[in-house]
């Protein structure tokens, strides 16, 4: 599947297409090692940071697989709170989209994240996208909490410790979304 992320635009947000300038704010909205507590990892520097989002932007090297990446900016603010990001795999029914979102300490519950993901959904809703899939660690409130108001359910089944969760959208061959 060839398709690139565009501006998504919500009530208070604008889900921008990820830069590699964008490295130095989300270097600082994404420094607290609380986030951390359920992904693994460290907050990671502005140069680390770089680095990523320029394979990031890049593009997968698997032409089956398409990675699309946003930043969240909180209008009112003018200031970016944290990303979205969709790994669409083709398959024979149709392409699954692999959802993710993380937003900064300082702006969380706010409803940033359920809004993000909601516009994220929305968006992968107009692509051939059958099935919407994420991982929660079953500990995470929160992100449950978004992953519902997203509209995906928890599925029972479980990978790397965490639940998935997901949503149908029957956007295989000539079905919505496609």
């Amino acid at each position: 599947m060839s398709v690139e992320a565009e501006s998504i635009r919500t009530g208070r947000l604008e889900l921008r297409p990820l830069r590699v300038e964008d490295a130095e704010e989300m270097a600082a909205v994404l420094s607290d090692p609380a986030l951390h507590t359920f992904i693994g990892g460290t907050p990671a520097t502005p140069q680390a940071l770089r680095s990523r989002y320029r394979r990031l932007t890049a593009g997968s090297p698997d032409p089956a697989v398409t990675w699309l990446n946003w930043v969240v900016l909180l209008r009112a603010e003018d200031r970016l709170t944290g990303t979205v990001q969709a790994t669409i795999t083709a398959a024979g029914g149709g392409a699954v989209a692999e959802v993710a979102w993380v937003v900064g300490t300082p702006w969380q519950g706010r409803g940033i994240a359920t809004e993000a993901a909601r516009g994220l959904v929305g968006r992968l809703g107009l692509l051939p996208v059958r099935r919407i899939v994420a991982h929660v660690h079953p500990e995470h409130h929160a992100s449950a909490a978004v992953a519902a108001a997203a509209g995906l359910e928890p599925t029972g089944e479980w990978q790397d410790g965490e639940l998935r969760w997901a949503r149908d959208l029957g956007g295989g061959p000539g079905g919505p979304g496609s």
